[in-house]
């Protein structure tokens, strides 16, 4: 069996394997978070701008930075596995963001009760962003590429984290303070 190009894959990645439709399946995958991930960096600081409690704008803004990083971090999984990096449509995150931008627009500015949306719609992306780096993550082990893994590995912990304090600032406070405004 011939070896494919291992500048920066790993030995165990072959010609059979970049051949696979496992393969071209975890592309597609990945193109698509690539996307994903380059759209909100676009939506995050509209989100951020909405959010009425400084804790939560807070979180926001510190999670635009690690997603600035994904976005890094993902190009940096393509080259590890020699393929460029290449977005196509996320349609779900699409989805997601929009429905964000509809509770920010379906919200009274400076109530909780808007910010009980944006943690609501944030918690959908990490979600969705959750699955699709355990899944990316798995798919490259199976591949071979040690290396995308790691890559991708690190990702879902920041995902994850990201998804735990918006759960601690919605049961922290505002859910409850968000219980008592008035429409």
């Amino acid at each position: 069996m011939a070896t494919a190009k291992t500048t920066n894959k790993t030995s165990e990645v072959t010609a059979d394997v970049t051949e696979s439709a496992l393969n071209e399946l975890f592309l597609d995958e990945l193109k698509d978070i690539y996307w994903a991930e380059k759209h909100l960096v676009k939506a995050l600081p509209k989100m951020a701008k909405a959010a009425t409690s400084d804790e939560l704008r807070t979180a926001i803004q510190n999670h635009l930075s690690e997603t600035e990083n994904h976005v890094t971090r993902l190009e940096s999984a393509f080259e590890s596995i020699d393929e460029k990096a290449v977005a196509v449509k996320c349609e779900a995150m699409a989805g997601l963001i929009k429905e964000g931008d509809e509770i920010v627009s379906e919200t009274e500015k400076g109530t909780l009760t808007r910010d009980v949306g944006i943690i609501s719609a944030s918690q959908k992306i990490e979600h969705y962003e959750i699955a699709s780096y355990g899944t990316l993550k798995t798919l490259a082990g199976v591949l071979g590429y040690t290396e995308a893994a790691e890559l991708l590995d690190a990702t879902l912990q920041e995902e994850k984290n990201a998804d735990n304090l918006l759960t601690q600032i919605a049961e922290g406070n505002v859910n409850q303070s968000a219980k008592s405004e008035k429409k």
